[in-house]
């Protein structure tokens, strides 16, 4: 349905630094970076994080998580431990969630303050 999701950034040093780290856990390459933005991606949609084009400060959007899929379960944990290792904050600790059967996924906020989940249906 997507083609790709974008969230701003104030540190795109930083943010890159984060995010192949993060997304190398589950999977997703960093495929390419420009002066202004990175994107991340594997055979689907693509993630992307960019220095605002109007010159003003990134922000939160609040209410948006991006929801990242997992292969696994110790995908998951790995994402939750390497964000946590490169400057993000937990919100909500890899376990099983009550949204359906299986479903095991870990919140995390990234150094700029967007939700991020990683998430797999698994029953082991």
């Amino acid at each position: 349905m997507f083609s790709h999701v974008t969230v701003g950034t104030n540190d795109l040093p930083r943010a890159r630094t984060f995010y192949d780290s993060v997304l190398d856990a589950l999977g997703y390459e960093n495929l390419g970076n420009k002066e202004t933005a990175s994107l991340w991606g594997g055979a689907g949609p693509r993630f992307v994080v960019l220095t605002p084009s109007d010159g003003n400060a990134a922000s939160v959007g609040n209410g948006l998580t991006v929801g990242f899929a997992a292969a696994d379960r110790a995908s998951v944990d790995e994402f939750h431990k390497r964000a946590l290792q490169r400057g993000g904050t937990d919100a909500g600790a890899p376990g099983f969630r009550d949204v359906g059967p299986n479903v095991y996924a870990a919140y995390i906020r990234d150094p700029d303050g967007h939700k991020l989940v990683a998430s797999c249906i698994s029953e082991s």
